[in-house]
């Protein structure tokens, strides 16, 4: 009667461990179901879910950090016709978009307006030198306070989550009216704060800048640990600036075949027509992925990947961007001009560079404490849970049945 009793508890463990483990395996799917549900649903921007409130605040600080070309030998310049020889002065911070979004319209068609305030405090701390600093260069003003951009037309993502963030409109056009060709004029993708959750690191992001007056894409590079959050990193790929003769989906962007040469210059964009007619060139500093001309014509200049480049650190469950480096170089062109006679002895047409910005912001620690807390830490809980109870279920399942056959087995022993 004993070994009965014995036998039929260890047929019980073993019914039980064999539920625990089944237990455990459902809970991985409906633990992923559960899990997109809610990331889905606090994606959606609206007033109250978690997309919204980092959408709307200004909590985060972004900075935009200034290195003025200061020109060594401009008499040599307009008396010889020498190459021009600069030295990067700075950097000069500024803090900025430290206001909330303005005029917030939530529109019928699952869209939201609003524009984005651009205001300019100078940052002494964080800064090589005063405002009043002097270098010597062309003329071109290359910082405006109290201005804006906008306004901007955005889906929020409640009737489709993979359209959320993505641009609908800019300035209330659905495309943009700079280049004279529908590709180049295509507003493709987000703003870059974010983008629609689950990222496949395998697909490219697509956001539009204002300050380039044009779309870009950028690829995975690799994943990184960001304050203790795994986020992907996105950077610019070198065919984002290269000639049309080796990317020709960029021949739309070449506006003037005598000053890029034909169009086989690599690493700067014309934005003449986005910028009131004024000869600017935009490129990344130091014309980095630029042609080895641009370098040669210009002295002093240093181009270096980890500095220079463009990059998003994005969290790629909610497709929320944590951290990004937002690196232009504005150009201008001078050459011959029978108008100016300072220019007489100019051989050819050179990019000057003015100016180079890093425009960046990285969550701080209390957003990032919040967000594992709130994320990461409810994710990696329901992970042990489900694991926990497979891996108990599955051996107390076999305990319970290999010591019900040594049961069995040594009572028909002494039964014998």
């Amino acid at each position: 009667m004993g070994c009965f009793s014995i036998k039929c508890g260890l047929l019980a463990g073993s019914v039980f461990g064999a539920v625990i483990a089944i237990l455990g395996g459902i809970l991985i799917p409906v633990g992923d179901m559960i899990i997109e549900r809610t990331v889905k649903k606090e994606a959606v921007i609206e007033p109250g879910t978690t997309a919204y409130d980092n959408w709307a605040s200004s909590e985060i600080a972004v900075y935009r950090q200034f290195w003025l070309f200061d020109v060594k030998n401009p008499q040599q310049v307009v008396q010889e016709g020498a190459f021009p020889e600069v030295q990067e002065k700075g950097p000069y911070t500024y803090k900025t978009r430290y206001l909330p979004k303005a005029n917030v319209t939530f529109n019928p068609n699952n869209t939201a307006s609003f524009v984005l305030p651009m205001g300019a405090i100078f940052e002494p701390s964080m800064s090589v030198g005063p405002e009043e600093d002097t270098v010597t260069t062309l003329n071109l003003a290359v910082a405006y306070n109290g201005t804006s951009d906008g306004p901007y037309n955005i889906f929020t993502g409640k009737d489709d989550i993979s359209k959320v963030s993505i641009i609908d409109r800019w300035r209330g056009e659905t495309k943009l009216s700079f280049w004279n060709d529908t590709y180049c004029d295509m507003i493709n993708g987000t703003d870059g704060s974010s983008f629609a959750p689950f990222v496949d690191k395998d697909v490219p992001l697509y956001f539009f800048s204002s300050d380039i007056c044009r779309s870009v894409s950028a690829s995975y590079e690799a994943t990184m640990n960001l304050k203790g959050i795994e986020v992907y990193r996105y950077s610019l790929l070198p065919s984002t600036l290269a000639s049309p003769v080796d990317n020709p989906d960029n021949k739309c962007f070449c506006r003037n075949y005598e000053t890029t040469k034909n169009c086989t210059l690599a690493g700067a964009l014309d934005i003449s027509s986005c910028s009131d007619g004024r000869p600017v060139f935009i490129s990344l500093p130091h014309f980095l992925q630029g042609s080895e001309y641009l370098r040669e014509v210009v002295l002093g200049l240093h181009p270096d990947e980890e500095h220079h480049k463009t990059f998003l650190d994005v969290e790629p469950i909610t497709g929320f961007t944590l951290n990004f480096a937002k690196r232009i170089q504005a150009n201008m062109m001078y050459g011959p001009a029978k108008d100016i006679t300072v220019l007489n002895k100019v051989k050819d047409y050179t990019l000057l560079p003015l100016a180079w910005l890093n425009e960046t912001a990285t969550l701080d620690d209390k957003t990032a404490d919040m967000f594992k807390r709130e994320l990461i830490s409810r994710i990696d809980m329901l992970e042990i849970v489900q694991q926990v109870l497979l891996i108990a279920g599955v051996i107390i399942f076999f305990v319970c049945l290999i010591a019900f056959f040594c049961v069995r087995r040594k009572s028909k022993t002494n039964l014998g």
